[in-house]
């Protein structure tokens, strides 16, 4: 096989990116006549029989992308394998069971391991799975690495992506790119991209002058750094080591609302009101995200601490005999009942009970005094990658809420690549926060043994329970101003509400000030993360009935499962 650049095939046209390193594109997308698709109906020819030759053709090529940080470095090349190509290239068209297991990978002695070895190239840990990385040490100051995506083995999942996995060759690289662009070049599945989105927005070293002049890695503030921090032992799941010995009033129990009101509190006016509505908040862990402080260090312990809001960490105290309307959620726990006793609560918690005016004398705590808005860089571009997509599919922010409503009717008959561009943003959000706390798994897992997550810097479950907490707080914040209108919620489930209505439609349901517009504070219709969208529609009888039965109708009022609250998958 030739080393040469293949010539763009006749017929087809190509968009250069704006740096010409990476003229092609981020990724091809490989099919088994020959032809790699990348950038703008780019079309060329590849010739490679073995993945060694593939890699090593791939790296000859303007593919990649540029950091998202000028301390960062630029994206390895992506190069996604249809079940043609994979056979191709003397790859099984199936890894068996992957449908089932995750982690699989093919065994150390399958002939393309060997020949990626006798070729000096190198696998990560994570083998030669459905994402396959496959590199050698940098020469020149230049990372030989590229990123493999296999189809056929379940590379792209139907949930994250939505039918991208059954499009032509073509239509995959428009849809993988336009996500590349927007978010970065796809390392993984959506909950392991938002993990790597936030380092490569805060990478966790930069290169500085020493005393002689010579230039060293040192870190980069506002980073997690490249170290690992344990975390208090209130914060961590129970399969962790610090949870083994730890008998101090639990854990800390940070998770979004799972709350149906009781039947006997529904007035008679509400069980008369013929519908029921479900309002959805729009990614409303990315919207948490926002100017969130968050621990940059390890935590310090403090006894009878003074409490601060602006302090990052876990407090031990008592919010038990806080008496609220029974008709709201409490906030304070994710069931929605009363707390038993002095219990461990994130920051945004125990300032939300501040903020409705009592007083919290903490037993105890675990803060941290050095912290950032980590995680800005990470909403920003989320959020416009979300609204870019949006509007391509018809929905723009501005409109007012009958032209909301309308263009989000339309967002089904869109285009099915936007569609699904817009669902892996959304499971890249909620993904990447989940993924801060990956649990112990596998067979062979014994409780109490530290897990291979463990050892990166981004294994933070306090900054999830820092989300999770603001998310949760900012959604209570909302039903309470709801009250204050006269509407109180049947139930709740993660970032869904129900509310009973007098008619079919959310315009006749939303609180509006005498001037027509929203109720300030209130949930309000729109596109951005916070805002609310219309999750379903259903009856009261059909509510009530559910309520009695013991089910949630926030989960089913779109007339399937809601969605999981995040995805940890690899």
């Amino acid at each position: 096989m030739g080393s040469g650049r293949p010539a763009v095939r006749r017929g087809t046209t190509s968009v250069a990116a704006a740096d010409p390193r990476y003229a092609w594109g981020p990724l091809l997308v490989l099919d088994g006549d020959g032809s790699a698709y990348g950038r703008g109906g780019l079309v060329v020819e590849w010739e490679a029989r073995t993945v060694p030759q593939l890699v090593e053709w791939t790296l000859q090529q303007p593919v990649g992308a540029p950091p998202l940080n000028r301390h960062g470095q630029p994206a390895d090349p992506l190069v996604v394998l249809t079940a043609e190509a994979a056979v191709r290239l003397g790859l099984p068209e199936r890894l068996e069971g992957h449908e089932q297991r995750a982690g699989l990978r093919l065994p150390e002695d399958h002939p393309v391991v060997k020949q990626v070895v006798r070729a000096k190239w190198k696998l990560t840990r994570r083998g030669f799975g459905p994402w396959a990385r496959i590199y050698r040490s940098a020469k020149a100051g230049q990372r030989q690495c590229v990123q493999l995506a296999i189809l056929p083995w379940g590379a792209l999942d139907d949930r994250s992506w939505p039918g991208v996995a059954g499009m032509e060759a073509a239509d995959i690289a428009r849809v993988l790119t336009v996500y590349a662009d927007r978010v970065l070049t796809p390392r993984g599945g959506t909950a392991v991209n938002g993990l790597e989105l936030m380092t490569s927005l805060r990478p966790p070293t930069r290169a500085v002058r020493d005393e002689s002049g010579a230039w060293v890695s040192a870190h980069n503030p506002g980073s997690l750094g490249t170290a690992p921090v344990d975390p208090a032992p209130p914060e961590v799941p129970s399969e962790h080591p610090l949870a083994q010995d730890w008998n101090n009033h639990g854990f800390l129990d940070e998770e979004v609302f799972g709350w149906v009101r009781d039947v006997e509190l529904l007035s008679g006016e509400e069980t008369r009101q013929p519908y029921v509505i479900g309002l959805d908040v729009n990614t409303a862990f990315l919207a948490a995200a926002s100017r969130t402080p968050v621990g940059l260090c390890a935590p310090e312990h403090v006894m009878r601490p003074r409490f601060d809001k602006k302090v990052p960490g876990c407090w031990l105290v008592d919010l038990s005999h806080i008496e609220l309307d029974p008709r709201l959620p409490n906030p304070f726990t994710p069931h929605g009942g009363r707390p038993e006793g002095p219990a461990w609560y994130e920051t945004h918690t125990v300032a939300y009970a501040v903020e409705l005016g009592h007083n919290v004398e903490p037993l105890e705590a675990y803060v941290r005094p050095v912290s950032g808005a980590y995680l800005d860089p990470w909403h920003d571009r989320l959020k416009a990658a979300l609204l870019a997509t949006m509007e391509d599919l018809g929905v723009t922010a501005g409109l007012d809420d009958a032209a909301f409503l309308a263009a989000m009717e339309h967002v089904r008959e869109g285009d099915p690549g936007m569609r699904a561009v817009l669902a892996a943003i959304k499971g890249t959000a909620k993904g990447g926060i989940g993924k801060l706390r990956s649990r112990a798994r596998g067979l062979t897992y014994v409780k109490g043994e530290r897990w291979p997550e463990l050892e990166r810097p981004t294994w933070r479950p306090d900054i999830r329970a820092a989300i999770i907490s603001k998310a949760r707080v900012n959604m209570h914040r909302k039903m309470r101003h709801m009250a204050g209108a006269g509407l109180f919620p049947l139930a709740v489930l993660s970032d869904c509400v129900v509310y009973p209505a007098r008619t079919a439609s959310v315009l006749d349901l939303l609180p509006y000030t005498g001037s027509g517009k929203p109720l300030p504070g209130a949930f309000r219709l729109g596109v951005a993360p916070g805002l609310v969208k219309v999750e379903g529609v259903q009856s009261m009888p059909w509510a009530v009935d559910l309520m009695e039965q013991g089910g949630n109708p926030a989960q089913l009022i779109k007339g399937g499962g809601h969605d999981a609250v995040w995805d940890e998958g690899e």
